[in-house]
């Protein structure tokens, strides 16, 4: 790490010395100004980490410089000194912003001590907006991983953009197929551990006699066929990031000991006594409610509420609207290519389809529909809809006229739209964009029966 920059700002050229000399000494490097102007026209070549200033000087003081540092959102912090302080000024000088406010005669090993401080929670801040520029300039990357333009999709990027640079763990909560393992690689990804491993474990997938020699490790002679040393994934994700997906489905008795690393940060491989200490970042992936779980005894309240920092909900594709035809797009051209065949192109039935479709798999549903779409096969002579639903008899047979091919389309436009919109016919004519009385005139010539009075 580089010796942290102290810009010395003092009207008297004598103390600019001795602090200098002082600080240097100290392992900082210095920088010196004889007043706020000064100080001011030189921040942005010296970028300092820390701005030491007096209080009382000629023209702007050391409270005025202390605002404009924080007015130009500089990431510096500021020390304030003076000989004439009272509490009034001190109070006034936190307010605004300062790190600290030392008042002469300063103990020398007491303004160092502070400068260290300073110093590294202005390195802090650098990091946080070094990370912060990271995420705002690789935005469309995010949101190449993240796809949809749903306002729930967007309330999702803004949390990961929030969230990664943060150094706590995270519950990602979600059903089969939402996408949690993509938000935990954008978590890792985006954060100061990108460096680092990125290590997923499937707790489902890990028999109950093994997932303790899987997560902690052992070493050779721990216990039958523990023919060498083996690093679990606590200690092979250390520095990184660590998934532990489908985390309900992991034994009691092992999320007791999951919760201990967790809360003390070391690991103990099984066979030895030997604390490891850990540096690593636990996102928690669950398909079920792990608060609900805890209160009904499946699952560790004590370990819940420590990995529970903070939650991301993932949405399932139901609702998320038209982001199922931005995503079947951009899977389907990934197959397309994949396959090195031609991008098919969507009719207004698939769209619909797309939309009216239940999707209980969801993302990882579409995908597959997107893949067999792409690949042409099992769509030759079938429609997208036949494709999702095969036993659906909705759409219109071949053999029939034209006229009552398109009075069977229609109706099932209609009827996924009722049931979209819960049976509200105000609400379908608004997503058709009919008025609301040629809908209803449609559905009495159609057939298409109104669930209730009030819907319509």
């Amino acid at each position: 790490m580089s010796e942290p920059v102290v810009l010395i700002v003092d009207d008297e050229e004598m103390v600019r010395t001795a602090l200098a000399q002082w600080l240097r000494l100290s392992g900082f490097r210095t920088e010196a100004a004889s007043n706020s102007a000064e100080a001011l026209a030189v921040l942005d070549d010296v970028r300092p980490d820390v701005v030491l200033t007096d209080v009382r000087m000629p023209g702007m003081s050391g409270l005025d410089l202390l605002r404009l540092v924080r007015d130009r959102a500089l990431p510096s912090e500021v020390i304030l000194i003076t000989g004439h302080g009272d509490v009034p000024m001190a109070v006034e000088a936190m307010r605004a912003g300062a790190f600290d406010f030392l008042q002469k005669p300063y103990v020398p090993d007491q303004l160092v001590a502070s400068i260290r401080r300073a110093a590294s929670q202005a390195a802090l801040k650098r990091e946080v907006a070094d990370l912060r520029r990271r995420l705002d300039g690789g935005e469309n990357e995010l949101a190449a991983r993240l796809i949809g333009s749903s306002p729930v999709m967007e309330d999702l990027r803004h949390a990961v953009r929030e969230l990664a640079p943060i150094p706590t763990d995270v519950i990602v909560l979600g059903e089969t197929g939402t996408g949690k393992e993509v938000v935990a690689r954008c978590l890792h990804d985006f954060s100061p551990r990108a460096k680092g491993p990125f290590v997923a474990v499937n707790c489902a997938a890990i028999p109950a006699e093994l997932i303790e020699s899987e997560l902690f490790g052992h070493e050779a002679g721990a216990f039958t066929g523990a023919r060498g040393q083996r690093l679990g994934k606590f200690e092979f994700a250390n520095g990184g990031t660590l998934l532990l997906d489908e985390i309900e489905s992991m034994p009691l008795l092992a999320q007791a000991k999951v919760l201990r690393v967790i809360q003390e940060r070391t690991v103990e491989r099984l066979g030895s006594n030997r604390q490891i200490p850990l540096d690593l970042r636990i996102i928690a992936a669950s398909k079920v409610d792990l608060g609900a779980e805890a209160q009904a005894g499946r699952f560790r309240a004590d370990l819940f509420y420590r990995l529970n920092m903070a939650t991301l909900r993932l949405p399932p594709l139901r609702e998320r609207g038209e982001d199922c035809i931005l995503l079947f797009h951009h899977f389907a051209e990934q197959a397309a290519q994949r396959f090195g065949r031609a991008v098919p192109q969507l009719h207004p039935a698939d769209v619909n389809a797309l939309m009216t479709h239940g999707w209980p798999g969801n993302v990882r549903e579409l995908r597959a529909a997107a893949d067999r779409f792409a690949l042409g096969i099992e769509a030759a002579g079938r429609s997208l809809a036949g494709m999702l639903n095969p036993q659906d008899q909705a759409l219109p047979s071949s053999g029939q006229s034209l006229a009552d091919r398109v009075a069977a389309y229609e109706r099932h436009i209609i009827e996924a739209e009722l049931a979209r919109s819960n049976g509200s016919v105000a609400a379908a004519a608004e997503v058709l964009q009919v008025p609301r009385r040629t809908l209803t005139e449609k559905m009495g010539r159609l057939g298409v029966r109104r669930r209730a009075p009030e819907q319509v």
